[in-house]
């Protein structure tokens, strides 16, 4: 959901205490309905009504609504040791299919093989490409 200003989301909560539908607010506050409802939705489960109270800033408002994109909620991946996979994936009958699996054994909420395999790449992208030949 993109936010919209808090000025916004007040209107949205003025216009939804004065009964008016969802359809005819989001035309006049030009946002999109799934939006406004989204914004009621977190309102109600808050418990916040219009009028607001009055000590309530909009920077309080904000924090309250949107209390859980202020954190962290990213996952933290236990990141594979892709030298290990490099040098096994040199070896007959190994793939990165087969060691993705592995590594999924150990950690079960790890990457998916999409991404496995992309990050994978990137970090072989990292290595130097020299191939030292001798002369005689």
């Amino acid at each position: 959901m993109k936010r919209s200003p808090v000025r916004k989301i007040r209107d949205v909560l003025r216009l939804s205490a004065a009964g008016l539908s969802t359809r005819q607010f989001a035309a006049s506050l030009a946002i999109g309905r799934t939006t406004l409802q989204g914004y009621l939705d977190r309102a109600n489960e808050l418990g916040l009504g219009w009028p607001l109270p009055a000590e309530m800033s909009d920077t309080d408002l904000e924090r309250c609504l949107f209390h859980r994109a202020h954190q962290n909620t990213q996952r933290i991946e236990t990141q594979p040791d892709w030298s290990y996979i490099h040098r096994e994936l040199r070896r007959k009958g190994v793939t990165l299919s087969l060691l993705w699996e592995e590594h999924r054994a150990d950690h079960p909420e790890g990457y998916g093989y999409s991404r496995f395999c992309e990050l994978y790449t990137r970090w072989e992208g990292k290595l130097s490409p020299v191939m030292r030949q001798r002369h005689v």
